[in-house]
């Protein structure tokens, strides 16, 4: 790590200020005697074979340590903001988009407790692991919307995350519909790597826009997909109806996921699918895209820019307060 001390300036409109220093000199050098108590004697031949003391020698110091402390009071106005030290690093800088499906058939209890839980948990654990990543989170069911853009922020983004439930969209599962949104979010980004993680348990059933259409989109503007298939294999129990109350009715059916589609999604995008049949497989999927994702960026960084005002206000507070003890106690003049 490279280190230097910087210092730069929020105000330096401020330095117009230092112009008041000369005429306080010249205000000095011109009428500062006139307060000075005079006296007669017959001859200064005597006086000035006298030897000079400290306090004749040093008689200008309160006077230029007053100026000091103006100026430094200036300085402290044009708000000062130091850096120190700097470092060039390799960092993992990728914009990726989480599409997460929302629908009813995600309570399915075929994970420890249900299939969107788990899905919310580890997502956030991935973002966790990733500081240097831009997030964007989009929910999808028989619509799509869009919950966070992309942002460094990532506890906004798990933010909403953990605000996912069912219910928010109509219901169905419309894949290409949430494919095509979370294109939407990348498709103007800068970065370097792109990537949407695609998690579904479902058969495309909504929207107006087909998966293989999104996919495409994706392929345009060089967006890798992985897709995940959640869901165990057989049968789960899996909400079945609803009551008027708003009560769901859990029944066990046959766990049906596209997985030619979903693979169609990775192949197509240069991505890659995979298949989640309880936590520790989602987890594991996620390490892996982990590992799969990194894209080595150079980066300056600098650390540490901490606001120097208050130092100098009392650094010039300090000078003045010697300024005025050496009058009150050295230079002191008989009136």
């Amino acid at each position: 790590m490279k280190t230097e001390w910087n210092i730069g300036f929020e105000d330096p409109w401020a330095f117009a200020l230092l112009g008041i220093i000369p005429l306080l000199v010249a205000w000095y050098i011109f009428f500062g005697k006139r307060g000075a108590t005079a006296f007669r004697v017959s001859s200064v031949s005597v006086l000035r074979k006298l030897p000079r003391s400290f306090r004749q020698r040093t008689r200008f110091l309160p006077f230029v340590l007053r100026m000091l402390a103006i100026a430094i009071c200036i300085v402290a106005l044009a708000r000062p903001r130091g850096s120190i030290g700097y470092e060039t690093v390799s960092k993992e800088g990728i914009d990726i988009v989480m599409a997460m499906d929302v629908s009813v058939s995600m309570l399915a209890q075929d994970f420890d407790t249900n299939r969107l839980h788990i899905a919310k948990k580890l997502a956030k654990e991935f973002i966790n692991e990733r500081p240097d990543d831009r997030f964007g989170l989009v929910a999808f069911s028989g619509e799509s919307v869009t919950r966070s853009p992309l942002t460094s922020d990532r506890n906004l983004v798990k933010k909403k995350i953990s605000e996912l439930e069912t219910g928010i969209l109509p219901n169905g599962t419309a894949i290409g519909l949430g494919l095509a949104t979370s294109v939407a979010r990348l498709k103007d980004s800068e970065a370097k790597s792109k990537v949407i993680i695609l998690l579904t348990d479902g058969v495309n059933n909504s929207g107006f826009i087909s998966p293989h259409s999104a996919a495409e989109l994706a392929q345009v503007y060089g967006i890798r997909v992985y897709t995940i298939g959640v869901g165990t294999t057989g049968r789960a129990l899996s909400p079945v109806s609803i009551s008027p109350s708003g009560q769901l009715y859990f029944d066990y059916i046959d766990v049906e996921i596209d997985e030619q589609m979903l693979n169609d999604i990775a192949e197509m995008t240069g991505g890659k699918y995979f298949r989640a049949v309880d936590e520790d497989s989602m987890k594991k999927i996620y390490k892996e895209i982990d590992q799969l994702e990194r894209t080595k960026i150079q980066v300056t960084e600098y650390r540490n820019r901490p606001d120097l005002f208050f130092w100098f206000v009392a650094l010039a507070g300090a000078i003045f307060v010697i300024e005025y003890i050496l009058r009150l106690l050295v230079y002191r003049t008989i009136p």
